[in-house]
């Protein structure tokens, strides 16, 4: 069954752990954190993740825009993250490899992200060493944005990456994921769908989680 991942940051930060039980029909919680220099917003940091890890025990699939990741990987895996995971574009391919290995030592799940302009093949040097791929379907940084129907390609071809070489893992999709668009990424590929808004902007969040199941 595809999982669903609403964003916190679409949430009420003034209430967070209310909103947190909004959506506790929902598989996992996603959140997203912004450095202002990977992306030109900031978000949140690790003492968010602490406090959600407190108030929750649903999955947190922490999703880091932010340069040089490895400097984290640490203190977010202490927090209580579940799953990390860090943009390709985000540093050299060592600091990529020396995040990876960082998360291994926690015992967190690895994931790689790829921003729209990135190509699938970028995936291939560490698609046998991690548990997710996240495909970012909006340019990273900003929520509510027009969901980009270009990246369906690059979200099939990596489902056959996939396939050939680590079926187990996990293919993610982020950015104008609504009821409309899920059917088109699940039917690409995608296996867990990121949704911010057209979850939190609901006035039911269970009937929003259960249309984007197709139910």
């Amino acid at each position: 069954m595809v999982k669903i991942a609403p964003s916190i940051l679409s949430a009420d930060f003034a209430r967070l752990g209310q909103e947190v039980q909004r959506v506790e029909s929902a598989d996992w919680l996603h959140v997203d954190v912004m450095d202002g220099m990977f992306v030109s917003n900031i978000s949140i940091g690790v003492p968010v993740v602490k406090s959600l890890r407190k108030v929750t025990d649903m999955f947190l699939d922490v999703h880091l825009m932010i340069e040089k990741p490895v400097r984290y990987i640490d203190a977010f895996a202490q927090a209580g993250a579940d799953l990390l995971s860090v943009h390709l574009e985000a540093d050299m391919p060592p600091g990529i490899r020396a995040a990876l290995e960082a998360m291994d030592r926690h015992g967190v799940k690895k994931g790689i992200v790829l921003r729209p302009i990135t190509a699938a093949e970028a995936v291939l040097p560490y698609i046998k060493d991690v548990d997710l791929i996240l495909v970012m379907t909006v340019e990273p940084g900003f929520g509510g944005q027009k969901f980009m129907a270009d990246q369906l390609p690059k979200i099939a071809a990596i489902r056959k990456y996939i396939q050939q070489y680590n079926p187990a893992c996990h293919l993610e999709v982020d950015g104008g994921v609504d009821p409309v668009t899920a059917p088109q990424v699940i039917q690409a590929g995608a296996d867990v769908l990121v949704a911010g808004s057209a979850v939190y902007g609901a006035p039911d969040a269970a009937a929003a989680i259960r249309a984007l199941r197709g139910q």
